[in-house]
């Protein structure tokens, strides 16, 4: 059976056992059983996380955290040309040091104005747009499988799949994410 990774912020903690259902007795799906959060951690986990689990495929996210705006700061958790560099990093390790397949999910949507009601952090739109831009970019450069949770999303109605944060997500969301990450993992699991 192949091993399958997946790696991401708290948004892949819920949709996961959607996933591992999905390939139950087909695939070994895991991932973390902590929250991935940003780009940095992602990068200073890779050996533990991924380069030692010598998987087959990666099912990737990241950016949520990175764009994030801490209370009392002007500028991102992990700007844009950081976030760039990071995730760059990140697949000429994977790329190098092992076989796998890598899939690429974008951010997906958030609701600022529920975000802010709740949250003193802030999140917006534009920059998860942003993010996704060049997070897209460098995944086509190293020839990786776009996974669009966004486009996912927003086609399903964040108003009704995400939650009062404007951020996590209801059940249906996560079962809607957790089946749109099996249907970009199955070509690989079942690949000769």
């Amino acid at each position: 059976m192949k091993t399958v990774l997946l790696i991401g912020d708290s948004i892949r903690l819920h949709y996961q056992p959607h996933v591992i259902k999905a390939f139950e007795g087909q695939a070994n799906v895991w991932g973390p059983e902590e929250n991935c959060q940003s780009s940095d951690v992602i990068w200073s986990n890779l050996d533990r996380w991924v380069i030692s689990k010598r998987p087959d495929v990666v099912h990737l996210n990241c950016g949520l955290h990175d764009l994030r705006h801490d209370e009392g700061t002007t500028r991102a958790l992990v700007p844009l040309n950081t976030y760039q560099a990071n995730i760059t990093s990140i697949f000429e390790r994977v790329r190098g040091e092992t076989t796998a397949e890598l899939i690429w999910a974008t951010i997906t949507p958030i609701i600022e104005a529920r975000h802010q009601a709740v949250r003193s952090s802030r999140r917006y739109e534009r920059d998860v747009s942003t993010y996704n831009a060049v997070g897209v970019s460098v995944a086509r450069r190293f020839g990786a499988t776009i996974n669009d949770l966004h486009t996912t999303v927003g086609e399903g109605g964040p108003e009704v799949l995400l939650k009062q944060d404007g951020l996590h997500f209801v059940e249906e969301g996560y079962a809607l994410l957790g089946a749109k990450v099996a249907d970009a993992l199955r070509p690989f699991v079942f690949k000769g």
